[in-house]
């Protein structure tokens, strides 16, 4: 932040961090103007006003104090000398207000010099002193930028340092508001805020060379078609990029892919199609960040052709119907039933007979939804051209039904599925089989002495958190479900997938 503060015309650069001023440090801010500056001239013109405030975030409340004292000072003696005198905005009048907006259930009282603070319904008051950091951090960051000189350049730290990202934009939004004649600067990590600011000006900084006070930067371009604050978000990363589908927080495959592709910067993105659109708009970016991405997509019900498409596309494909089948794959079950000390091989046989029982059961209905994917598959691909007119449609259409043959395609997956419970085919059966329930209904947690399916995800979780061979156990498992050996080189795919033609 220094580097940037140098460039700037003189006098005109303020400084704020949330750090500094809640955590103070031996080493105050020395810049002119500074809160640090000014609470040291106003204690020296005053000898009577004591000068040891521990933290700036203190010493800011002392300036605000004592501006109040003395706006209020002087409105009484205009007061008693008979002049017109309007009532004072003071600077603590416009923090507490400020305050409010951000945070509306909580009011901020004046009582015996002090300010206390309560929350709606809590008859309890308590000072600043009992502030959590996010709370400080707002007051702080209001109350300071105040003190600004008239059109300053303000650069912040870390803005998003003790903040909820839930009020990121509500907070930043309102301490811009309160100076439209500054200029902001935030030197931050959370790019997603960064894309937010309004009419804002990106710059990347890819790195500092100290010794040689070089900046390696570059000027983001706005406009793209791709997300802003995703790309913003995912150039701070130096690993390629791994889309994958689920939420940030609640889906199985936002805890698990980051912790079995270590090598990526992972990304949720939600839907399938979001994926893939994203890894191929990404790379069509390259001009912009040179870094490689990817994706991950379930299996569902894609036959080998669809898989070896998006490969191809740099989507990765699990030779499994869904993120629940992962966890379901022999070496993962062996792993975790090994680290609960039970027997991996009796557990996985258990397991296996109970999955390929509940499929035998789904049989028809697991033959017939593979059956209507592919039949969606080919309409839509086979009305996707053009017509004379509307009776060359209808004649296209009646001939489908011939063309496709769903009954034939039907008749033929009820066989290859047969053979698969014949065989005992256990991999195949996961490859085929989209059922959500297959993890609990298996029993798979209780084998393994854990007590249901999120605390058999939990401890899947935990063997990859914890490293060793347990986890290298498990990563290579499921890297290889997804056709990469060992070593990251792609492996051919299995034998294919019968075709609806």
């Amino acid at each position: 932040c220094q580097q940037r503060i140098e460039q700037c015309p003189p006098g005109k650069a303020f400084r704020l961090s949330a750090l500094r001023a809640i955590y103070g440090t031996a080493e105050r801010n020395a810049m002119p103007e500074s809160i640090d500056d000014r609470f040291l001239r106003v204690t020296a013109q005053n000898p009577l006003l004591k000068s040891d405030a521990a933290t700036e975030f203190d010493r800011l409340f002392f300036l605000m104090l004592s501006d109040e004292f003395k706006d209020l000072m002087a409105f009484k003696a205009h007061t008693l000398m008979g002049e017109q005198a309007a009532f004072p905005k003071t600077k603590l009048d416009a923090t507490v207000k400020k305050w409010q907006e951000v945070f509306p259930r909580n009011s901020v009282l004046r009582e015996n010099g002090r300010l206390l603070f309560a929350t709606e319904g809590n008859a309890d008051r308590y000072s600043s002193l009992q502030l959590s950091d996010g709370e400080k951090a707002v007051l702080y960051y209001i109350g300071a930028v105040q003190y600004a000189m008239p059109e300053a350049v303000i650069f912040v730290d870390d803005p998003e340092t003790f903040l909820h990202p839930s009020m990121m934009n509500t907070l930043w939004n309102v301490i811009e508001q309160t100076r439209p004649d500054c200029t902001f600067v935030y030197i931050t990590h959370d790019l997603g805020f960064a894309s937010s600011r309004i009419d804002n000006r990106c710059v990347w900084v890819r790195n500092f060379d100290a010794e040689k006070k070089a900046w390696d930067y570059e000027i983001l371009r706005q406009g793209e078609d791709f997300s802003d604050a995703l790309s913003m978000e995912l150039l701070g990363s130096r690993k390629p990029i791994l889309f994958i589908e689920g939420d940030q927080t609640h889906s199985i495959d936002s805890r698990l892919y980051p912790l079995i592709f270590t090598d990526f910067t992972v990304k949720p993105l939600g839907s399938c199609n979001k994926v893939i659109e994203s890894v191929r708009t990404f790379n069509d970016l390259k001009h912009l960040h040179h870094l490689d991405s990817w994706g991950v997509v379930d299996r569902d019900r894609r036959n080998a052709y669809e898989v070896q498409y998006l490969r191809q596309k740099q989507i990765f494909v699990p030779n499994v119907a869904e993120i629940e089948n992962i966890l379901m794959l022999e070496n993962v079950i062996k792993t975790v039933a090994r680290h609960r000390n039970k027997d991996a091989t009796r557990v996985f046989l258990k397991v296996k007979q109970a999955v390929l029982q509940m499929f035998a059961s789904e049989l028809k209905q697991q033959a017939l939804m593979h059956v209507r994917h592919r039949v969606k598959t080919e309409v839509e691909h086979r009305i996707d051209m053009k017509f004379r007119n509307i009776s060359a449609l209808e004649m296209h259409m009646v001939d489908l039904v011939n063309e496709i043959k769903p009954r034939e395609a039907y008749d033929r997956l009820c066989r290859e599925f047969h053979n698969y419970l014949q065989n005992g085919d256990y991999m195949q059966v996961l490859r085929v089989f989209n059922q959500k329930q297959m993890l609990p209904a298996s029993n798979v947690a209780g084998m393994c002495g854990l007590k249901g399916k999120d605390e058999y995800i939990r401890e899947v979780l935990k063997i990859l958190k914890a490293g060793g061979q347990e986890a290298t156990a498990i990563r290579n498992a499921v890297r290889q479900s997804f056709g990469i050996s060992q070593d990251g080189s792609p492996l051919p795919l299995p034998e294919q997938q019968p075709q609806v033609k």
